[in-house]
């Protein structure tokens, strides 16, 4: 079966984007796509209206990360909707899930599990033991599994691809919302890459207006940001894995401009960008 997954959505000219996948799914045939939102309201966080327009363009399960719970929504968000995803490695009083199982177009069980690294970010419980509890819980259900690790430094995502090799269909990086060029299907049968990339505007300063980004790099003071809006693209990959045993036949690496016909920024959502 074939799995989109797209990277960290930034502001509405990321989810504006999400108008391609009518076109990537009639061209590649894929049955279950999960996204990285937790930037899609207006550059940082997730908020209920958002969430819906992300599911609404054909999304079935949304990942997240650290800026998750930059709107105060989030929190209330992450309860009743089973479908967003928080970081698994979060301490088991913080509200959601981290992992769950969900049904694709074709009738496949998924797995998806969401990681948050340790190294540069912040202080949350291990990333590779948490793995090891929720892959093997998962593991008892069903054969396909995914992995967003979301993580900053490029050693803790790699050490995370060798350490679940053989034991999950992908380990997929996130946050750092820069495409890197290594996607390859480890020997176990595991497909990965270090990161996806970012769904967003890329005239731009990681998805932020360049004059704002390179402000603060300037004078370190606490400035704006506010998502830029030219030159949108999608980034993510395509999975080919086999249902039978949730091995990753293939792992495809997707860079996606949107038709200048479709304009650069989403419909109006009641966010500020």
């Amino acid at each position: 079966m074939k799995i989109l997954f797209i990277s960290d959505i930034v502001g509405s000219p990321g989810r504006g984007a999400l108008r391609l996948l009518p076109r990537l799914k009639k061209e590649w045939g894929y049955s279950f796509c999960v996204a990285n939102g937790e930037n899609a309201a207006a550059g940082f966080g997730l908020t209920p209206g958002t969430a819906e327009e992300i599911f609404a363009a054909g999304v079935d399960v949304i990942t997240s990360g650290n800026h998750l719970w930059d709107r105060k929504e989030a929190f209330e968000l992450v309860v009743h909707e089973p479908r967003i995803l928080r970081p698994a490695n979060y301490p088991p009083s913080v509200p959601g899930c981290g992992h769950g199982v969900f049904l694709s177009a074709d009738g496949h069980a998924v797995g998806v599990l969401n990681l948050l690294g340790r190294v540069f970010i912040r202080e949350v419980d291990c990333p590779f033991r948490r793995a090891d509890q929720a892959v093997a819980e998962l593991s008892a259900q069903v054969k396909i599994i995914l992995v967003d690790m979301h993580a900053e430094a490029t050693s803790e995502k790699v050490a995370m691809g060798w350490y679940l090799d053989g034991r999950v269909s992908a380990v997929l990086g996130t946050h750092t919302h820069v495409q890197t060029a290594d996607e390859r299907v480890l020997p176990g049968g595991t497909g990965y890459i270090t990161d996806a990339g970012m769904t967003g505007a890329f005239d731009s300063v990681i998805g932020i207006e360049k004059e704002a980004a390179i402000k603060r790099f300037l004078t370190q003071l606490t400035v704006r940001f506010t998502p830029a809006r030219n030159d949108v693209r999608l980034n993510g990959v395509m999975l080919d894995v086999e249902p039978s045993t949730g091995v990753c036949n293939s792992i495809t690496r997707l860079s996606v401009p949107l038709d200048p016909g479709c304009g650069s920024g989403g419909e109006s959502t009641g966010e500020t960008s």
